[in-house]
């Protein structure tokens, strides 16, 4: 599972392109969040699409599965543009679709999970 987490990613970034990737989970996965939660109380919602947002929201949050979190969101925005909701919802499945592309960035459970270790050879010398 390991070597196929990592095929998903060229590198996990950290510093300020890692910054980036967090700041853009979390602007994406936040909204998502309170959503999802939002509409998924009101009685007279359908559960199917506001549990997927609240799930896509809540994978691109802690960047935990952000492949699959990112697609999840895309796939959510893109129903709902499809069911006449706006086609606000365009630029939230596309940042989505490029979280998915691009990967967590260093500051995400995907990377302590899945990102490459560093062994220093000069400190197992001493």
């Amino acid at each position: 599972m390991n070597n196929d987490m990592q095929r998903l990613y060229t590198t996990f970034p950290n510093e300020w392109p890692g910054a980036g990737l967090l700041l853009l989970r979390l602007a994406e996965g936040i909204p998502s969040l309170l959503e999802g939660t939002l509409h998924l109380l009101s009685p007279a919602a359908t559960a199917l699409p506001y549990a997927a947002d609240i799930v896509s929201g809540l994978l691109l949050t802690i960047g935990f599965w952000t492949p699959i979190g990112g697609l999840l969101q895309a796939l959510v925005e893109l129903s709902s543009v499809l069911a006449g909701a706006g086609y606000e919802h365009i630029v939230p499945g596309m940042i989505g679709l490029s979280l998915a592309m691009l990967g967590p960035g260093a500051w995400s459970v995907d990377a302590r999970l899945f990102g490459r270790k560093r062994i220093d050879v000069t400190a197992l010398k001493d």
